[in-house]
């Protein structure tokens, strides 16, 4: 296995990075109304998610990177509430959701299998 440098190597941060430019450009056609609400939110969700994957890489133990992308996956449930929410408010261009819930999709697996094989590195005693 070869040694990843930095976290921006990590596959999991690059399409995190790929969905914060989507959120951006989803919410971009919010209604004016929204951009201190459900547009805000969202763009903050997103943001956290390859935020808090960078700054669990600087950790140093497994236990602490762990908690990072748990709360990295956190913030990906709460983006997928918030698509949910405009989606149902048929807010932006309906078109882009499937794409986007394409990608959250994605992520979460992602995430998901990380969290698992950080832990088994540092079993709980």
């Amino acid at each position: 296995m070869s040694s990843i440098k930095s976290y921006k190597e990590l596959i999991v941060w690059q399409k995190s990075i790929s969905l914060v430019k989507e959120i951006y450009k989803l919410t971009n056609n919010f209604p004016q109304s929204e951009i201190y609400g459900l547009s805000s939110q969202m763009r903050r969700a997103a943001v956290s998610i390859p935020s808090n994957i960078a700054e669990g890489y600087a950790r140093k133990s497994s236990r602490e990177y762990s908690q990072f992308y748990s709360i990295a996956y956190g913030s990906l449930l709460e983006l997928e509430t918030q698509l949910t929410i405009a989606r149902d408010l048929k807010f932006g261009n309906i078109n882009s959701y499937n794409d986007i819930e394409s990608l959250v999709n994605e992520v979460s697996r992602m995430l998901h299998v990380m969290i698992i094989k950080i832990g088994q590195l540092n079993p709980k005693r």
